[in-house]
């Protein structure tokens, strides 16, 4: 569940899971509450200003209404019109399902600048201490290098460790659409690297984006990085349970149901993403056609088939990946269930020899980034199947008749 290459080892987490225990006993009679004055962070006080703004003397909807309702309402309005409201509420109208994704990215652009702005002056600011000044440099860096032209900016939200979605293609005329959701310790300064760059949600994305057109280059894809929630960090007591994943579904789901268009849909989930895949999956769209994991952890049950969709399910594990050793179990909230690769859970199991550890899945080269981009693209015969048969294929297009050798 990290996104280190190392290996914990297997009493760690035994350890971890212990500990999680106490946390949560801890919590939950209050020992661990504290008391903070509350900074309303800039999301909200944009949302905030949207609920009490107006166009033409209209007042504007509720942005906790269906996509479809905000649909219909940037519809109604001039090129003029839904540009002011992207000037005027930034982040609100950036972060909004429902709202024209080139307006999104129009919105976020204007609010990176913002955020850029503000770390800039951090970086300067006598009352930090050098190492949060050096923080405010990072960040500033990170913004800039989202503003770069071309970028497609879907969500942005600079709060905390901040959250962030990226879109490679064009997702309004896709014919397929794959959406990454990545694990532990990704944040807006993990969003991207240089060095291990396959193993951040760009690389990850712009990896898989490549490889899809090279399976089929007539096909129209889009590529979602979707790094919109807020994931773990590190080991601890937040990887050994849902709660992340929960929150995190919400949002998932909610940036499923306003995808345009009416693509079917791809889940590429890596390590803890393949928790939050798992919570996810019974409110997905029907336009969600296959579910595919790597690296993980468990997806909350005990076999595919009460994940509570009609997706596809497909899972892969290198054999170097140290996820292998982690207790696949669940017990009172703590640890994620099956281990998906497993005969019990009733995936269709897919070959990832050729990745190395944790974090090599999206490598170019790879059978692992192969299959993915089949699925990705829906050339469902090209899978290449874990066990050197046409086992995980059985039943589609190019593979076996169920229930024949």
């Amino acid at each position: 569940m990290t996104s280190f290459d190392t290996s914990p080892p297997l009493n760690v987490w035994r350890a971890l899971l212990a500990l999680a225990v106490v946390f949560v006993m801890l919590a939950t009679t209050g020992w661990t509450a504290l008391r903070h004055d509350r900074v309303v962070p800039a999301l909200e006080a944009s949302l905030s200003a949207w609920e009490e703004g107006s166009v033409h003397g209209r007042p504007l909807p509720d942005p906790r209404e269906g996509p479809a309702r905000i649909a219909r309402f940037f519809a109604s309005l001039t090129a003029q019109d839904r540009t002011g409201l992207a000037r005027s509420y930034p982040l609100a109208v950036g972060n909004m399902n429902g709202a024209p994704v080139e307006l999104r990215y129009r919105a976020n652009r204007i609010a990176l600048g913002q955020a850029r702005d503000s770390e800039r002056k951090r970086t300067h600011d006598d009352r930090l201490s050098p190492a949060g000044q050096r923080e405010a440099g990072r960040r500033l860096h990170r913004y800039e290098s989202l503003m770069a032209p071309g970028r497609q900016i879907l969500a942005f939200d600079p709060e905390g460790s901040g959250r962030v979605a990226e879109v490679f293609g064009d997702l309004r005329r896709a014919q397929r659409i794959s959406v990454i959701v990545p694990g532990v310790d990704t944040d807006l300064l993990t969003f991207q690297r240089t060095a291990r760059r396959y193993a951040a949600p760009v690389g990850m994305a712009q990896s898989l984006y490549a490889a899809e057109r090279e399976a089929s280059p007539d096909t129209r894809t889009a590529v979602i990085a979707w790094a919109d929630y807020t994931a773990p960090d590190g080991l601890g007591i937040d990887s050994a349970t849902a709660m992340r994943a929960e929150d995190g579904a919400v949002r998932l789901n909610a940036l499923l149901r306003a995808l345009p268009g009416q693509a079917p849909v791809a889940m590429f989930c890596h390590s803890y993403g393949s928790v939050v895949c798992g919570v996810a999956a019974r409110d997905m769209p029907g336009r969600v056609v296959d579910i595919a994991v790597a690296a993980s952890p468990g997806m909350r049950v005990a076999k595919a088939d009460r994940l509570g969709t009609a997706a596809r399910v497909w899972a892969m594990r290198d054999a170097t990946d140290w996820i292998q050793d982690v207790p696949y179990l669940e017990l009172g909230g703590l640890g994620h269930g099956e281990d998906p690769v497993s005969a019990a859970f009733g995936a269709r199991v897919l070959s990832a020899r050729d990745a190395r550890g944790h974090t090599g899945y999206f490598e170019p080269g790879t059978d692992s980034l192969r299959n993915l981009a089949g699925i990705g693209v829906g050339a469902y015969d090209s899978l290449e199947c874990a066990h050197n048969d046409d086992g995980c294929r059985a039943g589609l297009p190019g593979g076996p008749t169920p229930g024949r050798a």
